[in-house]
């Protein structure tokens, strides 16, 4: 199962990061999972919500410059070695991963990892193969 990833790029300046959050907030879009990468001039927030199609309707119509990405997320164990599985199974299976972040929720001793890898339909078939619990929102 895939998850739809908004990207949004943005100068790096004072309040720009706020008004991303301000303009979803607004539109009743809640948060799932959020990362933010930067450079000296701009930055790309990363972000999972619950609500993408929406999201990305009114971050356009701010005028946010924004693209919808595939990505995997894996419910794991919240413990220590949780992660580790994943990336020995991908390491194993030749799987390269771009990036990855952690959600924002976590219930039931479990947490959600977005994981952006640069083949994503052999990285789910390694997951499924695995029998890594793959989500498709949350």
């Amino acid at each position: 199962m895939k998850v739809k990833q908004i990207s949004v790029f943005l100068e790096n300046t004072t309040g720009r990061l706020a008004e991303v959050t301000k303009t979803i907030a607004e539109a009743g879009i809640n948060l799932r999972a959020i990362s933010i990468a930067d450079t000296a001039d701009f930055g790309i927030l990363r972000m999972i919500v619950d609500k993408p199609d929406r999201a990305m309707k009114v971050l356009k119509e701010s005028e946010f410059t924004a693209k919808l990405t595939d990505v995997i997320g894996i419910v794991l164990n919240d413990k220590p070695g949780g992660l580790l599985t994943v990336m020995e199974i991908f390491n194993r299976d030749g799987v390269n991963i771009e990036y990855l972040y952690s959600s924002l929720i976590k219930e039931d001793e479990s947490v959600v990892i977005i994981f952006k890898v640069e083949d994503i339909e052999h990285g789910l078939g390694i997951v499924e193969k695995a029998g890594l619990e793959a989500i498709a929102s949350f």
